[in-house]
């Protein structure tokens, strides 16, 4: 009897779990019609994340120049 009940709970769990993972995933389709042209639109330029990366690495280089002499003083 406590195996049938354990069994039960679980497939009322697992029914909840699944019914609440599908109105998540309802809610992170997006709408539809918005076009090539709206995500061309949303997404960065090539030029743009070039230098953005390019400055992340210089300004991590100049970090690591300035924690090795401090560390070496």
């Amino acid at each position: 009897m406590r195996a049938a009940l354990s069994i039960l709970a679980l497939v009322i769990v697992a029914a909840i779990v699944l019914s609440l993972v599908k109105k998540q995933a309802t809610a992170l389709k997006p709408p539809p019609a918005a076009g090539a042209s709206a995500v061309r639109a949303a997404l960065p330029q090539p030029q743009a994340v070039d230098q953005q990366v390019q400055q992340s690495v210089d300004d991590a280089a100049r970090r690591a120049a300035e924690a090795a002499s401090a560390a070496t003083n």
